[in-house]
C-alpha cells in the first residue's frame, strides 16, 4: 500500500475519532470501514487480524452501549465543547498513559470544561456525574473502542 493511500485511511481514522463527539456522524464504523479498506489493499496477515481483531472489539463495545441505559449526553445539558474538552482529554491521556489513560483522560476533560464553566470544585463535581449518568459511559466506550481500534492499525502500520 502506498503512502498516499495510507494517508488516506489515516484521515478517515481521524475523521472516525473526531465524528464519535459529533452528533450524527457514525464514528465508530468510519473507524472500522478504514481498517477495512487498508486490510482489503494491504497483502500482509497482520492487516487481516487487525480488521478481524478490530471487529471483535467494536462488536463488544456495541453490546456494552446496548447495555447502558439508552441516554443522550445531549438531553444532560453538554454542548459541543464539552465534548472537545472530554475528547482532548482522552487523547491526551491515551498518549501520556498509554492505553488506559483515556479513560482517566475523559474524566479529566469533562472535569475541566465544568470546573471552568461552574467555577466551584463541588459542582464540577456533581455535573461531571451528572454528564456521565446522562450519556457519557457510552460516548467513553465508543471513543475508546475508536482509540483502541486506530492505535492497532498504527502499530501494524509501523511495527507490523
Amino acid at each position: 500500500m502506498g503512502a498516499w493511500d495510507l494517508l488516506l485511511v489515516g484521515l478517515v481514522l481521524l475523521f472516525g475519532l473526531c465524528g464519535v463527539l459529533l452528533p450524527g456522524v457514525p464514528g465508530s464504523w468510519l473507524v472500522w470501514a478504514a481498517v477495512l479498506w487498508w486490510a482489503l489493499k494491504e497483502p500482509r496477515p497482520v492487516a487481516w487480524w487487525v480488521l478481524v481483531g478490530s471487529t471483535v472489539v467494536l462488536f463488544a463495545s456495541q453490546v456494552v452501549r446496548w447495555a447502558l441505559p439508552s441516554r443522550r449526553l445531549r438531553s444532560g445539558g453538554s454542548d459541543s465543547r464539552l465534548r472537545a474538552y472530554a475528547g482532548w482529554g482522552s487523547f491526551l491521556g491515551f498518549v501520556l498513559l498509554p492505553v488506559l489513560g483515556a479513560i482517566p483522560g475523559f474524566l479529566a476533560g469533562v472535569y475541566l470544561y465544568e470546573r471552568l464553566r461552574l467555577g466551584r470544585h463541588r459542582e464540577a463535581v456533581a455535573a461531571l456525574r451528572s454528564a456521565m449518568r446522562s450519556g457519557g459511559w457510552s460516548l467513553l466506550t465508543e471513543l475508546f473502542t475508536c482509540q483502541l481500534i486506530t492505535a492497532a492499525w498504527l502499530g501494524a502500520v509501523f511495527w507490523g
